[in-house]
C-alpha cells in the first residue's frame, strides 16, 4: 500500500486518511477524547428528539428548530466520527474516493444548514421578544417547514459545486490526506490543477452565507436586547433574556470555533501540523457535542422532561 501513497497517477480510486500525523503513537490515548465527544453528542441529539416527539408542550417552533438542529448534528457525527474512530484504533486508513467526496459533502452542508437553522432560530426569538403577539401567526407549523425546506435547499445549491470541482481535479502528487477525515482544503492542497475558482468560492460561501447569516443573527439580537433593556424590571428583564441564553450560547459555540480554525489556517504557517489538524477536528466536532449539553443544561422545559425520562428509566 505504501508504494500507492506517492506513486504518478491521475485519478486514485483510494485515499489514505493519516489520522493526526506526527502523532500516530498517540492514536489509541487521542480516540478517548472522540469517542467521549461521539457519545455526548448522540445520546444528546437523540434525547433531544424523543422527548420532543413525546412531548406534546413542546410542539413548538423553538423546539422544531431545536430538532433541525440536532439531526444536523447527528449526520456531522456520523459521517465523520465511525471512520475516524477506525483510524485510531485499527488504522483504516483507505477510504474510496467517491466516499471521501461524499464525505467532504455532508461535512461542509451541514455545516451551511447548521448556520442556517441557528439564524432561523435568532428570527424565532426576535418575534418571541420583540413582536410577541403576532408570534403564532407568524411562525406557523408550515412557515416552520418552509424554512427548513429553504435551509435544505441552501445548502445543496451552494455546496454542491464542491464536490463538483474536486471531482474533476487530478491528483498527481499523493493520495495521502494528513488529516483523519476528508477536508475541502487537504483535497484543494492535493490537486494537481488550477484551484483558485474552488478557493474563491470558498471564501464567497464563508463571507456572503456564513459571514450573512452572523450578520442576520447580530441584527437581531441587537432589536432583542433593545426591548430587554426597555423592560421595566430587573426580574422582566433577567427573565427575558434567559428564553434566549441557551440560543446565544449556541451561537458562540458555532461561530467561535469557525473563526478560530480560519484564524490559525490563515495565519498559523509557524504552527506544527498535528497542532493544526487536532484543533481543526476538534473544532469541526465541537458544535454537535456542546448544542445538546446546552440546550439540556439551560433550557428548563428540556432539562426537566430529560431528568424525568432518565429518572423513570432508572427506577
Amino acid at each position: 500500500m505504501s508504494g500507492s501513497n506517492t506513486t504518478d497517477f491521475t485519478n486514485p480510486s483510494t485515499f489514505i486518511l493519516q489520522g493526526i500525523p506526527g502523532l500516530e503513537a498517540a492514536h489509541v490515548w487521542i480516540s478517548i477524547p472522540f469517542f467521549t465527544m461521539y457519545a455526548i453528542a448522540t445520546l444528546g441529539n437523540f434525547s433531544i428528539l424523543l422527548i420532543v416527539k413525546m412531548e406534546q408542550s413542546l410542539h413548538e417552533p423553538m423546539y422544531y428548530f431545536l430538532c433541525m438542529l440536532a439531526v444536523t448534528d447527528l449526520v456531522v457525527y456520523m459521517s465523520t466520527l465511525p471512520k475516524m474512530l477506525g483510524i485510531l484504533w485499527f488504522h483504516d486508513r483507505e477510504i474510496d474516493f467517491s466516499a471521501c467526496l461524499t464525505q467532504m459533502f455532508f461535512i461542509l452542508i451541514f455545516s451551511v444548514m447548521e448556520s442556517g437553522i441557528i439564524m432561523a432560530t435568532a428570527f424565532d426569538r426576535y418575534v418571541a421578544i420583540c413582536n410577541p403577539l403576532r408570534y403564532s401567526t407568524i411562525l406557523t407549523d408550515s412557515f416552520v417547514v418552509k424554512i427548513g425546506l429553504a435551509v435544505v435547499l441552501r445548502g445543496t445549491i451552494v455546496i454542491l459545486p464542491f464536490p463538483l470541482l474536486a471531482r474533476q481535479w487530478p491528483y498527481c502528487r499523493t493520495n495521502v490526506i494528513p488529516q483523519p477525515y476528508c477536508a475541502h482544503i487537504a483535497m484543494v492542497n492535493l490537486a494537481c490543477a488550477d484551484t483558485h475558482v474552488s478557493s474563491y468560492y470558498g471564501l464567497f460561501v464563508l463571507f456572503c452565507v456564513i459571514g450573512l447569516d452572523g450578520i442576520f443573527i447580530a441584527l437581531s439580537y441587537i432589536e432583542i436586547l433593545k426591548v430587554i433593556f426597555s423592560l421595566p424590571t430587573k426580574d422582566a428583564r433577567l427573565k427575558t433574556l434567559g428564553t434566549c441564553g441557551s440560543h446565544l450560547f449556541v451561537v458562540l459555540a458555532f461561530y467561535i470555533p469557525s473563526l478560530f480554525s480560519s484564524l490559525m489556517y490563515r495565519f498559523g504557517q509557524n504552527v506544527p501540523l498535528h497542532f493544526h489538524v487536532l484543533i481543526g477536528t476538534i473544532c469541526v466536532l465541537l458544535p454537535p457535542m456542546l448544542n445538546p449539553v446546552i440546550y439540556g443544561v439551560r433550557t428548563k422545559q428540556i432539562r426537566d422532561k430529560l431528568l424525568r425520562l432518565f429518572t423513570y428509566t432508572g427506577a
